[in-house]
């Protein structure tokens, strides 16, 4: 790894466990809580034990409310409401590290996380904040505007400002769509397999490419096709292949293919136990993360998508994923345990940090 790295270090322990059903499967929640000692702030996603300290109780009238299917949880990356036929899945996501692509980033991250939940993301609202009145309006929504309608969905609001404090422009996005059929984050069960879409680090790739190719010794060819892999950091055509045979879907982002892994195991209250050697990196991915020395799977993994199916369908499921013309691998199994990755030899349960962060980070201090 490049740079500096923060550590933080992580314990589970027990918490009292509460129960909750989805779709007629109860589910143990809350059972293992995470309990971090921060060393130094980090950049990225708040951590699990801030999220359970500030924010998983405090929603309003959302836990007597029946009509909430899915609120606020660990892993969770959108919420479920009840709606005629099924359920309306609604998930928000900014983009605050990226300075190029913002709007087509940010449609696809929104809507991934939708389709992640078995929905065809249907509706988006945008916030787009400016730094000062030269930013690019024009480019980002056209952006946007091109990425909701490959993907078929509607702009329908948002909201737009310019904010002196800004370095760069900030996009937030709301996603929602319906399902006949929540698919959860939680819903492993012991016994299913685990599959993977695609590759590990697809957008990490990408990134790598467009931020550090210039300074990395690969050659241009390389860097050429790793840049076009932004084109494929949609999961809305795996998610629709594989919803029918998933117990469990989710999109990895910040942290990567590793980290993905382990929020669908602490969701679920499970231990995935997954052979590093059989989840497929490309060729571009080994050769920008070894010049750059950062794992391929722990880099963002948008582009990916992570989906556990019963022993007895994954045939079925890897060949729908194949007909859709869509690359995908079984990469492990689910199992009874308390909430942990196994990755080859290495047991994971701390949340994982994105190996990119301390690439950017000693880039900023080299700049400064």
């Amino acid at each position: 790894m490049v740079g500096g790295c923060n550590k933080v270090s992580v314990d589970i322990v027990p918490s009292v466990p509460g129960v909750r059903s989805i779709h007629g499967r109860e589910r143990a929640v809350d059972s293992y809580k995470p309990v971090i000692d921060p060393v130094a702030r980090m950049p990225g996603k708040v951590p699990p034990d801030e999220l359970f300290a500030h924010v998983f109780e405090r929603t309003g009238t959302a836990a007597g409310d029946d009509t909430v299917r899915q609120g606020p949880a660990d892993g969770e990356d959108a919420a479920a409401i009840d709606w005629p036929g099924g359920d309306l899945v609604v998930s928000s996501d900014p983009i605050s590290l990226a300075a190029s692509q913002v709007g087509n980033l940010g449609v696809h991250v929104a809507c991934n996380d939708v389709a992640a939940s078995g929905a065809d993301p249907q509706w988006l609202t945008v916030v787009i904040l400016l730094p000062d009145e030269t930013a690019d309006l024009e480019a980002i929504t056209r952006d946007v505007d091109a990425a909701a309608t490959e993907i078929g969905a509607s702009v329908v609001g948002g909201h737009s400002e310019y904010v002196d404090q800004l370095e760069r422009p900030l996009v937030s996005l709301t996603a929602v769509g319906a399902t006949e059929a929540f698919v959860p984050t939680g819903g492993a069960e012991p016994g299913d397999e685990v599959l993977l879409t695609k590759a590990a680090g697809v957008e990490g790739t990408a990134i790598l490419a467009a931020d550090f190719g210039d300074e990395l010794a690969v050659d241009d060819g390389t860097i050429r096709r790793a840049r076009a892999f932004l084109e494929e950091i949609s999961v809305v055509p795996d998610a629709r292949a594989v919803r029918e045979y998933a117990t469990a879907m989710h999109d990895p982002t910040e942290g990567g293919v590793a980290a993905g892994l382990l929020e669908i195991a602490r969701a679920s209250g499970v231990r995935l136990e997954v052979d590093r050697d059989a989840v497929p990196i490309r060729e571009e991915t080994e050769r920008l993360c070894d010049a750059a020395a950062v794992d391929p799977l722990r880099i963002f993994g948008s582009g990916a998508l992570l989906a556990t199916v019963p022993d007895d369908r994954s045939d079925q499921a890897l060949e729908a994923l194949s007909s859709a013309g869509l690359e995908a691998a079984s990469i492990g199994i689910v199992a009874e345990g308390d909430p942990e990755l196994r990755l080859g030899e290495e047991s994971i349960t701390d949340p994982v940090a994105d190996d990119l962060y301390p690439l950017w980070e000693a880039a900023d201090e080299s700049t400064s």
